[in-house]
């Protein structure tokens, strides 16, 4: 969890470095001051063209300050880029929606307080739900999670059509590569290597800045990406 709240900082300053919007969609921290799950709403240039490389298992391997042997920890957070359509994009039937709302509880609200704040959406065709508790207005949760909403079936709409185009070897960026780690954080070493291009950075603490080294790295996986579409291309066309 707190490499959890360390990955996520690091996306917010890399926006701020990209000069991207970034909103926080909801927040849950730890007891002990890290990060159990958070979303959050980044738009700008080419956002998502940079952020899809994101998605995936990261793992972080170090010395925690709780561990006195000395002995190196390894321990995995995901993360999950789903792109946001436009209205034109994507149409959805108010039919097809169930709208509930109920009282915030528990520790993990960030408002927590005794109006009928949380937002639940749910899409009766796909089952899909969206839920929203970050705020105090109950108008302003409905917003965030029908944004959500519309993230979610989007992805699952771009997940069908590109899933037909996309063969074994095509680099697993932004489908459902998820099940395999993408990338590694090793605190010891002062590396983070990319395990999808097999690619090695030092300096992690400025890579952790979420700044040019990170930049870097995107730019590599986006290179390799587009070489890999290159050869697809050209392999059909003989």
């Amino acid at each position: 969890m707190l490499f959890t709240s360390e990955i996520f900082d690091m996306y917010q300053q890399y926006a701020a470095f990209k000069r991207w919007h970034f909103e926080t969609l909801e927040y849950f921290p730890s007891e002990i001051g890290g990060l159990r799950h958070a979303s959050a709403s980044i738009g700008g240039s080419e956002a998502y063209k940079h952020m899809k490389f994101e998605g995936g298992v990261h793992r972080v391997q170090r010395v925690p300050k709780t561990e006195k042997q000395g002995r190196i920890h390894t321990s995995t957070m995901t993360v999950a880029i789903l792109p946001q359509p436009s209205e034109i994009n994507l149409v959805i039937n108010p039919k097809d929606l169930r709208i509930d709302t109920k009282r915030a509880s528990g520790a993990g609200g960030q408002h927590v307080n005794t109006t009928d704040s949380v937002v639940r959406v749910v899409h009766l065709p796909t089952g899909i739900v969206s839920e929203c508790q970050q705020e105090r207005s109950q108008l302003k949760n409905k917003e965030m999670a029908m944004k959500k909403l519309r993230a979610k079936l989007y992805s699952l709409q771009l997940e069908e059509e590109t899933s037909k185009r996309y063969n074994a070897r095509k680099i697993q960026i932004g489908t459902k590569g998820r099940s395999e780690k993408i990338r590694t954080y090793n605190f010891p070493q002062d590396r983070v290597t990319d395990h999808r291009i097999n690619k090695s950075l030092h300096d992690l603490e400025t890579f952790m800045q979420g700044e040019y080294l990170l930049d870097e790295l995107v730019q590599s996986l986006k290179d390799y990406a587009n070489y890999e579409s290159l050869v697809e291309i050209i392999s059909k066309k003989v």
